[in-house]
């Protein structure tokens, strides 16, 4: 991981992926995240909630912050151009 993905990942968690600057989208492109998946019940935002090189990293990270991950959907950032 660079220096430069390293100091935007934790910046990432909460923020829309629509909302990432230029510098953050290129740091971050190729990583996987995980966004909880919108059901009427819970409408929820497009956060990234967890951020990893791979679904497995994610998950961990959904566990370790007591959330079930079978409520997420997971994708790879791709860069903005």
């Amino acid at each position: 991981m660079t220096a430069s993905a390293a100091k935007h990942l934790s910046k990432a968690i909460g923020q829309s992926p629509e909302a990432l600057t230029l510098e953050e989208r290129l740091a971050l492109a190729g990583k996987m995240i995980a966004l909880e998946i919108y059901s009427a019940a819970t409408t929820p935002l497009r956060r990234i909630e967890a951020i990893g090189d791979s679904a497995a990293e994610c998950i961990a990270q959904l566990h370790s912050r007591g959330l079930d991950p079978a409520n997420f959907e997971f994708s790879r950032l791709q860069r903005p151009y």
